[in-house]
């Protein structure tokens, strides 16, 4: 308990830093520089008013400088990190295990709420995502079921990890292709986009982390959810089903964070671990 208590506390802080990102890519700034400041006065936060939750707390939820309002993304982002963090080491303990799903977690929320606010899904966490999963897999367990059949079925000879890393590579592959496919398809049909490339890029990091069966299984997941409350959304707001753009990488993003958090009951492989 006491290691998923630091494990919060560390996420806190890793939360503060993914709010950053969160404003800052879609808006091809630099994480690094200028420090953290008012988007409204500019005036830079010292470091005393930029405690994860606490300085929102302290403040009132509101610039010191110039008295206005903080987003409430901000605390609930270092919130959830941390909580994730903690669930992760209480989950499966002190592990290699716990630090990828922790790393996995943390960009997929800041993806998720990227996509919900800006519609974009940056680069550095699909595309470095995917890379940080297939490394991960070089010394972590994953093996996913259905690319062990297929190996059988090829008759390939292999090792314990070459089976790790095709597990994710395959996982990547194959669902994001599939994806893409489906954009490409309902653009020859309707002649307008339906799918952004950034939802593909995000499948693939998914499949890097989960495998095949993971990976489709957040893509069921998002789709069922995301087609529901979708539609309830334009239906309460009055939108125009034509052309709002619904949010689907924040909703793949989130199934697959459940799907992590919960994997020994929904994921053959995660039992293997």
């Amino acid at each position: 308990m006491i290691e998923a208590s630091v494990a919060f506390l560390f996420g806190l802080l890793i939360g503060s830093f993914l709010n950053v990102c969160i404003y800052r890519w879609p808006r091809d700034l630099s994480v690094v520089r200028p420090r953290s400041h008012c988007p409204s006065c500019q005036k830079t936060i010292a470091w005393y008013d930029n405690i994860p939750v606490v300085s929102y707390l302290r403040l009132g939820g509101k610039c010191r400088d110039c008295g206005e309002r903080i987003s409430l993304r901000y605390p609930a982002v270092e919130l959830v990190t941390g909580l994730l963090f903690g669930y992760f080491v209480w989950y499966v303990g002190l592990t290699p295990l716990a630090l990828k799903l922790c790393v996995f977690a943390a960009m997929l929320l800041t993806l998720a709420v990227s996509d919900f606010e800006e519609r974009i899904l940056p680069d550095e966490f699909t595309l470095g995502g995917s890379l940080v999963g297939l490394g991960f897999a070089l010394f972590i367990p994953l093996r996913d079921p259905t690319t062990m059949v297929v190996l059988a079925l090829a008759g390939v000879q292999y090792s314990e990890r070459f089976l790790w890393f095709f597990s994710a590579a395959l996982g990547a592959a194959f669902p994001s292709l599939l994806l893409w496919f489906g954009g490409w398809a309902y653009f020859k049909l309707r002649k307008r986009e339906g799918l952004g490339l950034g939802d593909v890029k995000l499948t693939a990091m998914i499949g890097a982390f989960l495998g095949l069966e993971g990976a489709l299984l957040a893509l069921v997941v998002a789709s069922l959810v995301g087609s529901l409350l979708g539609f309830l959304y334009i239906k309460l707001t009055g939108k125009d089903t034509a052309t709002y753009e619904l949010p689907f990488g924040g909703f793949l993003g989130a199934s697959a964070i459940v799907l992590a958090m919960f994997g020994k009951q929904l994921l053959t492989w995660y039992g293997t671990l």
